[in-house]
């Protein structure tokens, strides 16, 4: 099935516009189709996206995955579980590879949830 060739007329909006506008109106597009996926990323993560985030950092795969279930347990995932490090990291003034390991050997999390409020909105 052979498509009828129809650019004139679907192009006939955009031949009076000059180079600049035709680069205003290609970001324009591009930002309506990336922006909602934007806001997407901002509210929705998974246990592998946040593993893959703790492997980026420096983590093992091992501490990664436990860091990250002990996060899920706290009802903390959504405020990112490399947030979540960094910040308790902070808070102790340790390093963050430090900070991920002790929040698996040991029970901190009254502190982690302190950090973040109640973890209610999470």
């Amino acid at each position: 099935m052979a498509r009828p060739d129809d650019f004139e007329e679907r192009s006939k909006h955009l031949k009076n516009l000059t180079d600049e506008e035709l680069d205003k109106r290609f970001w324009e597009l591009i930002e309506k189709i990336v922006d909602p996926l934007i806001d997407l990323a901002k509210t929705h993560t998974s246990p592998s996206i946040e593993r893959s985030v703790l492997l980026r950092m420096g983590f093992d795969s091992i501490t990664a995955k436990n860091i990250v279930d002990k996060i899920f347990e706290q009802k903390l995932l959504g405020k990112g579980a490399g947030n979540v490090v960094y910040k308790f990291a902070q808070a102790r003034q340790i390093d963050y590879l430090v900070a991920g390991e002790t929040l698996v050997k040991e029970d901190h999390w009254d502190e982690v949830r302190e950090l973040f409020g109640d973890g209610k909105n999470a």
